[in-house]
């Protein structure tokens, strides 16, 4: 059995961007990390691993500049077995875009799950697992935050509003992660120092994988919210709805 997993490299949540003359997040000073949700795919892949009586392969996969190796890294030192990493500019890319490179990924790996974050904290689109099973025709159950594999068959406990839907599907299919689906192991030293010797593959989008680059999404440009103003008293009731009504137009 083979599992694909994503490992994202994402702005990490607690550093504070700031945006260049053009437009443009500053990266200089920001750290990065893992996707937390990606993470999350990860572990899941490996309790998936350690729990089944056949050997199952874990393969890492990344789309990103070459420094989202740490990335993939990162993962290989988690317990994955091999990583990919589809090296190219990351402002280049959309959900779209990004789905139809794991396409062509999962027909040249051939694995019997693929596992994802249900959503990357940068762009939070939410979008790339859903165009990724309808491209492949596979069954795909999302918010996961329970996953039991038996046989052929997954079943998937997922949170929906108010309450929790539970899906059974036929392998291969799609699945992405909740919050509350486990908590990841930390990479051991051991682990750390095995990475380095595990394969990862780099690929080039257009010679390895024939993709068209072409976007539906543009990124034309980022701003900083509008500075909060200071509150004012009002005195009366009359006062406050006209200014909310008018001036707020809160109501």
């Amino acid at each position: 059995m083979k599992i694909l997993v994503t490992a994202k490299r994402v702005i990490d949540p607690y550093s504070k961007p700031s945006l260049t003359s053009d437009g443009r997040i500053d990266d200089d000073d920001l750290d990065f990390k893992m996707n937390p949700f990606c993470e999350i795919a990860v572990e899941e892949a490996l309790r998936i691993a350690e729990g089944a009586d056949d050997d199952v392969e874990v393969v890492a996969v990344a789309i990103g500049s070459d420094e989202a190796t740490k990335e993939v890294r990162t993962a290989l030192a988690m317990g994955a077995h091999r990583g990919i990493l589809v090296e190219m500019d990351e402002e280049e890319l959309d959900s779209d875009l990004v789905a139809k490179m794991l396409q062509k990924i999962v027909a040249d790996e051939a694995p019997d799950l693929v596992i994802m974050g249900k959503q990357a904290v940068d762009g939070d689109s939410n979008q790339v697992a859903q165009l990724l099973a309808e491209y492949l025709g596979w069954p795909q159950a999302t918010f996961a935050y329970k996953v039991a594999l038996e046989g052929d068959t997954l079943t998937v406990q997922r949170e929906v509003d108010g309450g929790v839907e539970t899906v059974t599907m036929s392998l291969p299919a799609v699945v992405t992660t909740d919050l509350r689906l486990n908590e990841p192991r930390y990479a051991s030293l051991p682990g750390i120092m095995k990475a380095k010797r595990k394969p990862l593959a780099t690929l080039d989008p257009e010679d390895d994988l024939e993709i068209d680059l072409d976007l539906k999404v543009e990124l034309v440009d980022l701003a900083k919210p509008a500075e909060r103003q200071a509150g004012v008293k009002v005195p009366d009731v009359d006062t406050l709805i006209d200014k909310l009504a008018n001036e707020a137009k809160a109501i």
